[in-house]
């Protein structure tokens, strides 16, 4: 969940690691730190708590030389936010620095042992137990950096991605990676090294992916070599990025979140562009178009997902049981392989993710594979872990998402698996024509009717200012209006730190009807559908209890404005594509609160973009 970066070339390594740091941000925000070698014998280390801008005020004045460095950026697993256990740690004798974004399960074990060897630990971290393991195992053995890191890696267990300098060896950097993503860009007689490639497309578009159990030796004369950690030699693939560099700024928004909540109109046209063409009646996924008839003769689909993700999901198991009449079962890819699972080899499991590098959803899909299972992914990151593990799949093409709270990442999905669904529909025979057709136009319709919601974003920020020093909020729908409740919920949440849940309307009854009083926002998805009325209903009876009623209803409605105390219009459309339409306005509600009660809407507090740790 950290960010890391390095750097080996002819330039100075000090201002790419921090514009690095900067664009790598997202994913973690605790500390921040660098290391450079200076002159191939001086190994400067700064690290501070708290955010880039704060590393580089305490850098200010000291010295940034040297053309070889490394940094992170980070979110604490083990040990508190301080300047101590901040990265880059280093060894015993300070000859070596390394960067860590994972976790070592074993570090208590080696820790112990190394102790007992007289190794002294200043932070609480499992990242200096490895750099001095590293150390221990090169001294002793009387072995080079690189074997000893081998060594090492073949003793720790756990995730990592990791990347190391010394004075020892000044023109080299070594990294390695097991679980964690890490990417390198290669350059004119330079290198580039960083968690994902929002750090590197301004420099190169040409990258190799480290897969798992790898090691990369970028020596400034001799270049990239790559091994094993069971020291066989790989021959690197290189791969070409597609990402543009302004997709990395925020173009005139205040926030990347409502940068990215305004683009949703172009990213959900790139998610379906030369996918559904509405005219021919046409929907073709080229990613998945092999395994077609596997999905469509499959016995059940498991869907795996974390988050916004697995929100995703849930109006996924709509989708595919209304239109492909395949069972579905929806599964926390944290809490799925810890329950014994039963797996079939004619089922399918897909695994949706932003990032493509959850480790809970890659953990899931590893068991699923033992299994036998068709694996199938559904991400934004082109070249992400889960794109390489999974049998086939589909990119969203949604774009860099920089705010951590997933807007278009989100939709995107939805527009994604609903092609899926479609396409294994019309295969089976399952959907009639005419309803096959109407669905189509509702989808390419969709950048259209978004950004016509977007225009009512004033009218939405006066909403969000009645509201916004509530305690408590809830939010209700039913049918595929529920998971869009459950999502409106952690968008609040997890941005505003206002408590929210959600729930599926009938089961106000049940239960939480007891919150109910005249301080309590509700915000309810009450589009025209097969379940109107009876969302209707529960209005009425959160009303009786004196609930303040947001309603989200189909443009035109009178039922609900009659009784809601507010209401959003979406453009009227089938309810297929409602939760897709419901979300907007439920994404900019949370947008506002948030950036009035002066939140940091970007970098809420205790999250990170990507979670790359079980």
């Amino acid at each position: 969940m950290c960010g890391i970066v390095g750097y080996i070339g002819d330039k100075k390594a000090y201002p790419i690691l921090i514009k690095g740091l900067s664009r790598l941000e997202y994913r973690g925000y605790d500390s921040a730190g660098i290391a450079l070698l200076e002159n191939g014998t001086n190994l400067n280390v700064y690290k501070r708590q708290g955010k880039v801008i704060d590393l580089t005020e305490f850098v200010d004045g000291h010295s940034t030389e040297g053309t070889v460095g490394i940094g992170h950026t980070r979110w604490a697993t083990h040990g508190l936010p301080n300047d101590v256990n901040a990265h880059p740690h280093c060894s015993g004798d300070g000859s070596i620095a390394l960067v860590h974004n994972g976790i070592i399960e074993n570090y208590d074990i080696l820790k112990k042992e190394l102790i007992k060897r007289g190794h002294e630990f200043k932070s609480e971290t499992d990242t200096e137990v490895l750099v001095h393991l590293i150390e221990d195992i090169k001294e002793k053995s009387g072995v080079s950096l690189v074997e000893a890191v081998r060594i090492a890696l073949n003793e720790v267990h756990g995730a990592y991605a990791i990347v190391v300098v010394s004075t020892e060896d000044p023109d080299k950097i070594i990294a390695a990676k097991k679980s964690s993503p890490l990417v390198i860009g290669m350059g004119e007689d330079e290198y580039y090294l960083a968690s994902d490639a929002t750090p590197i497309v301004e420099y190169t578009k040409n990258v190799v992916y480290l897969e798992d159990e790898q090691i990369a030796i970028i020596d400034r004369k001799n270049g990239l070599r790559i091994i094993s950690i069971s020291n066989k030699e790989i021959s690197p693939y290189v791969q070409e990025l597609e990402m543009q560099l302004e997709e990395l700024e925020k173009g005139g928004y205040e926030h990347f979140m409502l940068k990215e909540i305004y683009e949703q109109p172009r990213a959900i046209h790139d998610s379906f562009r030369g996918r559904l063409d509405a005219k021919s009646g046409r929907v073709s996924l080229g990613g998945i178009k092999d395994y077609e008839e596997q999905i469509a003769k499959a016995d059940r689909i498991i869907i795996i997902a974390c988050g916004t993700s697995w929100h995703a999901a849930l109006v996924a198991e709509y989708y595919f049981e209304d239109l492909a009449r395949i069972p579905v079962e929806v599964e926390y890819a944290s809490e799925f392989r810890y329950r014994n699972p039963i797996i079939n080899k004619n089922d399918v499991v897909i695994a949706i993710s932003q990032s493509g590098e959850t480790a809970d959803t890659l953990a899931a899909l590893k068991m699923a594979k033992e299994q036998g299972a068709t694996l199938l992914g559904i991400v934004n990151v082109v070249g992400s872990t889960i794109s390489r593990v999974t049998d086939a799949g589909s990119y969203t093409h949604a774009g860099p998402e920089i705010g951590v709270a997933s807007t278009k990442a989100f939709t995107t999905q939805l527009v994604v698996l609903a092609l899926m669904a479609l396409a294994i529909g019309k295969r089976k025979g399952t959907i009639a024509d005419k309803k096959f057709q109407l669905l189509l136009d509702e989808l390419e319709s969709l950048p259209e009717k978004i950004e016509e919601l977007l225009k009512s974003d004033d009218y939405i920020r006066g909403v969000a200012e009645i509201y916004k020093d509530a305690q408590n909020a809830l939010y209700l729908g039913r049918g595929t209006s529920y998971p869009i409740a459950l999502e409106g919920a952690l968008k609040l949440k997890e941005i505003s730190y206002i408590h929210a849940e959600g729930y599926p309307a009938a089961e106000m009854k049940h239960g939480p009807i007891a919150l109910i009083d005249e301080n309590m926002p509700v915000f309810v998805v009450a589009a025209h559908g097969e379940h109107y009325e009876k969302v209707v209903s529960n209005i009425q009876e959160v009303k009786a209890r004196k609930g303040k009623i947001i309603g989200i209803v189909s443009k035109g409605d009178t039922a609900v404005k009659d009784i809601a105390d507010h209401i959003i219009e979406i453009p009227k459309s089938d309810e297929f594509i409602v939760p897709i339409l419901a979300t907007i306005p439920l994404q900019l509600i949370s947008y506002h609160i948030a950036v009035m009660r002066g939140c940091n809407v970007d970098q809420p507090r205790n999250l990170a973009k990507s979670v790359t740790v079980e």
